[in-house]
């Protein structure tokens, strides 16, 4: 059995902290590491507070039997190309971060019976879609031209993020006349515009698990960044998702700071409306010059702040206008063999009953003996190209689909791994019925499984402090980004929020929020940050371009997991 552990971050002990740090992040998920690096790099003392075993969030890996997993990490577009968001993780890691190119067909969009490969490179997406819908040229040509246009004129439509709120408010209320209408419309009012057909509109939403909702309900500007995000490929983090929290943590610490796990903050402490430190559940107090919420908006407004400053901002009615994502299973599966002896690639499988996303998730939402309304299926063992140093042999699969809370509701609060009889009979019920879709495709791997275990959505609830199972943060759609409140500063003075929830979701849009949250702090010196993005140089001890996966064994040992 493999020895390897993938725990990131240093255990927290009064005696290992600081009484008093320049800035406290509560929670360590990708926005809270970039907002911390960014402020580090600019040479501000950082503590952040992981309340897991682990740094990373939903970018953090976990072991079991001698295998590992991501738990959210399954593939990333753009960054193994020159791009903003390239750049971002570049500075933030210091260049300590590789990553490894998946195959050129990095998603295969499963309708019913027919099938739809995805292939890398915005010529061979059209030409594929224009083979199988040869009358639709004109509309998937617009439509890419629009996604690409759309991600272009983003950073225009999230610019109040990185402004004063007031000014922001102004701003927000003028983007329409700066931006195309498309910006402001559902995914399904863009697409029908475009095109009549409906199974060419099914295909093109065929990574809406990859957000959380079906076309007639998202955002297309939600859409159009994972549509565009993904045109160039996918990528994988050399060395496992835990590489992402382990190769930002020497950011951090450069300048004093420090990730700390197990270090479950109660509350932020607010004294005159302004914030200045948090309390820990153990009861230790560490104070700050200002403290940021990587949380999420739910924890940070309905369970952070304090009862009698929630009641002054009317934080409840803020709860009000917004809906918490979808919550999920995800079987976490692993196999003997190679992923070369079990036939493995490192394509994503999306496996849909048929075309109609909506009418099949709404059977499902209401019989959940209903066919999965999407079944997603990653296979993170073949997209590392360093994995079969530390498991020598062995492969993994993860098996993603929808659920509701509701469904667990007579458990809710409950300890982990202690929830009786019922329970674990649910879990293996839902366990038999996913590893069948997975048999479905490869009929192989029946007879290679070791281990699997199944998360609920209370397993959301538990080890990252959901108050509902959401994976995505709150749901993307129109109205939300019209939203005052979603936006990095808060009126406590000295409080501010990063995250998924002041963006968009998924590794890059936390990223792309923890810079715009760190702009925000500082202010009319927002400027230093872009100058870091700007001046920054790969380190030239860097291993030479194509050995990824020597370079990850050299940053793996000189990092360390504490």
């Amino acid at each position: 059995m493999s020895k390897v552990k993938v725990r990131t971050g240093t255990r927290f002990r009064a005696s290992r902290a600081d009484s008093h740090y320049d800035v406290i992040v509560i929670g360590s998920g990708m926005g809270g590491l970039t907002t911390a690096a960014f402020l580090s790099l600019l040479g501000q003392k950082v503590a952040v507070m992981e309340q897991h075993y682990t740094a990373g969030g939903f970018t953090h890996a976990y072991d079991r039997e001698g295998f590992e997993w991501d738990v959210g990490v399954h593939y990333i577009g753009e960054v193994h190309k020159p791009s903003t968001l390239r750049r971002v993780f570049d500075v933030v890691s210091e260049g300590r971060l590789q990553w490894a190119e998946m195959a050129p067909e990095y998603d295969r969009i499963i309708l019913g019976k027919e099938e739809y490969g995805f292939i890398a490179g915005r010529e061979n997406f059209a030409a594929m879609l224009k083979e199988r819908f040869p009358q639709e040229g004109q509309a998937i040509d617009r439509y890419i031209e629009l996604i690409r246009e759309m991600s272009r004129k983003t950073p225009r439509f999230f610019a109040g993020q990185a402004m004063p709120p007031l000014l922001a408010r102004a701003y927000n209320l003028i983007r329409p006349l700066l931006l195309p209408k498309a910006f402001f419309q559902t995914t399904r009012e863009v697409l029908e515009n475009l095109t009549g057909n409906q199974q060419l509109i099914s295909v093109l939403t065929g990574q809406w698990g990859d957000y959380g909702q079906t076309p007639t309900d998202a955002a297309f500007i939600m859409h159009a960044l994972i549509a565009k995000h993904y045109l160039a490929g996918g990528a994988y983090p050399v060395g496992g998702a835990s590489a992402i929290a382990r190769t930002i943590i020497p950011t951090i610490q450069k300048s004093g700071g420090e990730v700390f796990t197990y270090a479950d903050v109660d509350e932020i402490i607010v004294r005159n409306n302004r914030a200045c430190g948090v309390r820990l559940a153990n009861g230790t107090e560490l104070t700050a010059e200002r403290v940021v919420s990587n949380a999420g908006f739910w924890n940070t407004t309905q369970r952070l702040l304090p009862a009698e400053v929630r009641k002054k901002l009317g934080t409840e009615r803020w709860a009000e206008q917004v809906q918490r994502s979808s919550a999920h299973y995800c079987i976490y599966a692993g196999f003997d063999g190679t992923a070369e002896e079990l036939g493995l690639s490192t394509t994503n499988l999306w496996i849909y009953p048929s075309a109609d996303h909506e009418g099949n998730l709404q059977r499902y939402y209401d019989d959940p003996e209903q066919e999965f309304p999407v079944v997603y299926i990653s296979f993170p063992s073949a997209k590392d190209p360093d994995w079969n140093n530390r498991f020598p042999g062995k492969s993994t699969v993860e098996i993603v689909t929808v659920a509701r809370h509701e469904w667990f509701s007579q458990w809710a609060g409950s300890t982990w791994n202690q929830r009786g009889e019922e329970y674990d009979q649910i879990k293996a019920k839902v366990s038999e019925r996913l590893l069948e879709k997975l048999y479905e495709r490869l009929p192989q791997l029946r007879e290679k499984l070791v281990f699997q275990e199944l998360s609920t959505p209370l397993s959301s609830d538990w080890f990252q402090k959901s108050s509902a199972g959401e994976i995505y943060g709150l749901d993307h759609f129109v109205d939300r980004f019209k939203k005052p409140f979603l936006h990095p500063v808060t009126p406590v003075k000295n409080l501010y929020m990063t995250g998924a929830d002041v963006m968009t979701a998924g590794v890059g849009g936390a990223l792309m929020a923890g810079m715009m949250t760190a702009c925000a702090m500082q202010g009319r010196k927002a400027g230093d940050v872009l100058k870091l993005l700007k001046e920054w140089q790969p380190p030239t001890t860097e291993a030479p371009c194509g050995n990824a996966t020597a370079s990850a064994k050299t940053t793996t040992q000189s990092v360390g997991a504490r």
